[in-house]
């Protein structure tokens, strides 16, 4: 029974790395020649937002650092172990669509900096003159997974 759940985790990881990349390929080949913003919503925007750093452009600002997105990779595939590790061993619906829905972020942005040296943003929603930092189909897994595995255990007290 254990290992059904891992393989409804498995599902949801391959479901996001492929949507993510389909997202992506899609503003590339739209929005790469032009660097404009194309207003979607009152609130949504599509840009294109190159991101050499992790969460938020953190170590973005690094000189020299052309190894970069080979060490971020590297640290993404070790966590990526450890997650399908817990995956593989968790007993829990939830926590196997979290860890899925963390893996697959993970492998998709894994996959840009491997490609671009960059991880590709290009959603920015923002309130007024508030916009908030640019992320993608990735990102919002990755937050969305991890806010499930939060929630799931404080609701059993964990």
């Amino acid at each position: 029974m254990t290992h059904r759940r891992a393989v409804i985790g498995f599902y949801m990881m391959a479901f996001i790395g492929l949507a993510d990349q389909i997202s992506k390929w899609l503003i590339l080949d739209r929005l790469n020649d032009v660097e404009r913003t194309v207003a979607v919503t009152p609130f949504l925007n599509f840009v294109l937002v190159w991101n050499k750093g992790v969460t938020f452009g953190i170590l973005s600002h690094l000189t020299g650092a052309h190894d970069m997105p080979y060490v971020l990779a590297g640290v993404a595939g070790v966590i990526l172990l450890l997650l399908g590790r817990w995956l593989w061993r968790t007993n829990s619906t939830v926590v196997a669509l979290a860890l899925g829905l963390i893996m697959g972020g993970a492998i998709g942005n894994v996959i840009d900096r491997m490609r671009y040296g960059a991880v590709v943003d290009f959603l920015d929603f923002y309130y007024k003159n508030y916009h908030w930092y640019a992320f993608n189909v990735a990102d919002a897994s990755i937050v969305t997974g991890v806010a499930l595995l939060l929630l799931d255990g404080m609701l059993k007290g964990e």
